[in-house]
């Protein structure tokens, strides 16, 4: 019996198909398009970022005042709880409207953090358990400005409020009390 040898296949040679022994290998559409892949991956600060790269941290959007230091102390809670503000001095009435929140929910700023509402000062765990769960709702509101909630300290005093989930036809439920 003879033995024969096996040889690899040109493409674990590293050989293109086709291509006879020591020719250079050339690189298929599936390599061309791994190798871009990689280049994507390995070098986000070229300006180049896969499609479907997420935020480290959420984005909240506010509407306010640019005069209120209430909305300015619940930018900074937000801030300190882990979120990315971007901020729009220009009141919040418009916004408010656009988003299609009952004005009988608003307070003194307005904020979308990825597609909800937020209205006046939800705390950021709130805002947190409402980002985990991802309910049908149009988002979260704290009508008024309730004195010891996020922005609106003072001193030892906590009035009681309620965090109300707000629906997409403008109904409430209760989604968290603060007493």
């Amino acid at each position: 019996m003879t033995q024969r040898r096996i040889e690899p296949a040109p493409a674990a040679r590293g050989e293109a198909l086709g291509a006879g022994k020591g020719a250079p290998a050339r690189p298929g559409r599936r390599g061309l398009l791994l190798a871009a892949l990689a280049a994507a991956v390995a070098a986000p600060g070229l300006g180049v970022r896969p499609a479907v790269a997420a935020r480290a941290r959420p984005l909240v959007e506010v509407w306010k005042s640019p005069t209120c230091g209430c909305c300015g102390g619940w930018v900074e809670h937000m801030q300190a709880a882990g979120f990315d503000v971007r901020i729009h001095d220009v009141g919040n009435a418009a916004a408010r409207a656009k988003a299609g929140l009952p004005m009988q929910l608003g307070s003194c700023h307005t904020a979308i953090v990825d597609g909800y509402v937020v209205e006046g000062h939800v705390p950021a765990a709130d805002v947190k358990r409402l980002l985990a769960e991802r309910p049908q709702a149009l988002g979260l509101a704290v009508p008024g400005m309730p004195i010891g909630s996020p922005g609106m300290e003072q001193g030892d005093r906590r009035d009681p409020y309620d965090v109300l989930l707000v629906a997409r036809d403008g109904s409430t439920s209760v989604w968290k009390a603060y007493r």
